[in-house]
């Protein structure tokens, strides 16, 4: 991970982001300045997870034209593990997500691991963590963009595009057949 020994620093590092990456975490600032880290590193994953979700489902509406109101209703339900974004990750967009770029998010969920479940960890370490979450963000987006043409870590407006989707009974059995639970 990137040396960070300050909150100048991981602001630097954040200022130096994308404009996507920028208003996608941008209460990020804020929460360096007048919370612990744990607290900045806990909204870092939740945005994480946010934009995880936000990825299979835009994956499956634009790249496979799924219904949206039924792709939603099945990312929504569906209980996800780190192992299993990465499996459907590849299942969505047809390749996997490069070790390059998820191992960024690996070392900062050891320390998440770590304060989540009452260890102990360093500031530095969880300076790191959050400015290892920028890097795997921007590195992320750039995959996704790459793949599907939009980025997860930013405003998804009009990320569909003009494609007329699937009716909502092709649209299940995709899903289905993509492993996740559609009523």
């Amino acid at each position: 991970m990137r040396e960070t020994k300050s909150r100048r620093g991981v602001l630097d590092r954040f200022e130096q982001s994308s404009s996507e990456v920028r208003e996608y975490f941008e209460h990020l600032p804020g929460l360096m300045q007048d919370f612990p880290w744990d607290v900045s590193l806990t909204y870092m994953f939740s945005r994480v997870e946010l934009a995880h979700n936000m990825a299979l489902y835009c994956g499956v509406v634009k790249v496979h034209r799924a219904n949206a109101h039924i792709a939603r209703s099945a990312i929504e339900s569906y209980h996800m593990t780190r192992e299993d974004f990465k499996l459907k990750f590849e299942v969505v967009f047809g390749k996997p997500i490069p070790g390059l770029i998820s191992g960024k998010l690996t070392e900062a969920e050891n320390i998440r691991d770590r304060v989540m479940h009452g260890k102990t960890a360093s500031d530095d370490a969880k300076r790191k963590a959050v400015v290892a979450i920028l890097d795997y963000a921007e590195q992320f987006n750039v995959l996704v963009q790459s793949l599907a043409g939009f980025k997860p870590f930013g405003s998804l407006r009009g990320f569909k595009g003009r494609a007329q989707p699937l009716d909502e009974s092709t649209t299940r059995w995709m899903l289905k057949g993509m492993g996740f639970a559609v009523g």
